[in-house]
């Protein structure tokens, strides 16, 4: 009788490395982009946000809640990249669509679809290095 083992992938090689490279950054990158909405020292937040996406009516509350939620994806990110890679793809998809409702900022759309990609790709690689997430399965 032969029991099929599921080993742990190599913690080496460019799989690997595209793995921790994308996973810190999808840490990371909410999380300054998240602070930054309380100082607006990177830019002026509210000029992207059109006016169905100012949920709040009030353009810098908005921008606040903006920022807690993006520091807390980044902190899930972190944690649970495995998930929060995910959750990060929609917020970027949301980002995405509200700047085409400004109706300006189409480079920054760009960027933002690239990025969605990027995390969908640490989505896929995170189903293959969390160990503690795919024990729990």
């Amino acid at each position: 009788m032969t029991h099929k083992h599921e080993s742990h992938p190599p913690r080496s090689g460019p799989s690997y490395q595209a793995y921790q490279i994308l996973h810190f950054a999808f840490a990371l990158a909410p999380l300054i982009a998240g602070f930054d909405k309380f100082f607006n020292l990177m830019t002026n937040w509210e000029k992207y946000l059109s006016v169905p996406f100012d949920i709040l009516g009030n353009s810098h509350a908005t921008m606040i809640a903006v920022g807690v939620i993006e520091i807390i994806a980044g902190l899930g990110v972190w944690l649970r990249p495995k998930i929060f890679s995910y959750i990060v793809a929609l917020w970027l998809l949301g980002i995405i669509i509200n700047i085409y409702t400004l109706g300006n900022f189409y480079d920054v759309a760009l960027r933002d679809f690239g990025l969605m990609l990027g995390a969908i790709a640490l989505g896929r690689l995170s189903s293959v290095y969390c160990w503690k997430e795919r024990a729990r399965r």
